[in-house]
């Protein structure tokens, strides 16, 4: 009975309208039956397998025109080639994998293999530029159209509030709270900069898109999502997380599905 319940409640959330208040989990085996959407925003922990097999599998059924990557540049994604992806070592090898602080690249490897012949786009921005927008702000950083992804605003001061308390507490407490206005305001120029790829891929190559990205900027309440429905109201996005059990409260995104926590270290250490 439990089970046919779950399913049904699936089918209702996968039929409903992405502009209205519905979001739930689903499970796996619901990925084939996706709405359709012209941005998909798949949100993942970074060191997770699992998260990065749901996404693979999700890539095959969407059948993107393009990906955009939170991982890589614009130059990294121009040297993925058709000829390299089905090799494993030689993409790591180009994309100069190895150099950077993402895990393993065998973890992400799926989600290369399932492109099947979407373009690959860039969407990191130089580390310069997230450290500018730190210490002068957001829209400092941002330009000209800083004022379309509402990057000219000051947050509301309770969500400042929330949200510096979350950077706190991803820091580890290792560093002082007041800092953490800086961190949001980083964060606010990167999730700007993946809604704009994200635009330009769309006008670019067509729908659908996929956006790889951490779960913190896949949130329906402040990040992408909401950064993408404010610039162009017309596109109709679906937030996707893929998270760890257990969960707590409701998740702010359209939909999600559970996992199991994957093996790491205290993450904490390294600030010590």
């Amino acid at each position: 009975m439990k089970t046919a319940l779950k399913t049904q409640l699936a089918a209702l959330l996968l039929a409903a309208n992405l502009n209205g208040a519905i979001a739930g989990e689903i499970a796996l085996q619901d990925l084939s039956t996706l709405p359709a959407a012209d941005v998909v925003i798949l949100g993942e922990t970074h060191d997770n397998g699992f998260h990065h097999m749901g996404q693979a599998a999700a890539i095959r059924v969407i059948k993107p025109k393009a990906v955009a990557f939170e991982m890589l540049s614009r130059e990294q994604a121009a040297k993925v080639t058709p000829e390299l992806l089905p090799d494993a070592k030689a993409l790591e090898a180009a994309l100069g994998w190895n150099a950077t602080n993402w895990p393993d690249f065998a973890l992400y490897y799926p989600v290369f293999a399932a492109l099947e012949g979407a373009e690959v786009v860039g969407a990191a921005r130089p580390k310069s530029q997230v450290r500018q927008a730190f210490k002068e702000g957001a829209a400092a950083v941002f330009g000209p159209e800083a004022t379309r992804y509402g990057l000219d605003q000051p947050l509301p001061p309770a969500q400042l509030e929330v949200r510096s308390q979350e950077q706190f507490e991803a820091h580890c407490q290792a560093m002082p709270l007041g800092m953490m206005g800086g961190m949001v305001e980083a964060q606010r120029f990167r999730d700007a900069a993946f809604a704009a790829i994200v635009v330009e891929a769309l006008a670019t190559h067509g729908a659908p898109v996929v956006l790889i990205v951490g779960a913190g900027h896949a949130r329906t309440d402040w990040a992408v999502p909401a950064l993408l429905k404010q610039a162009e109201p017309d596109i109709k996005v679906l937030s996707l997380a893929f998270l760890e059990a257990p969960l707590e409260g409701d998740p702010p995104f359209d939909l999600w599905i559970s996992t199991h926590a994957a093996e790491r270290e205290d993450p904490c250490l390294v600030f010590k």
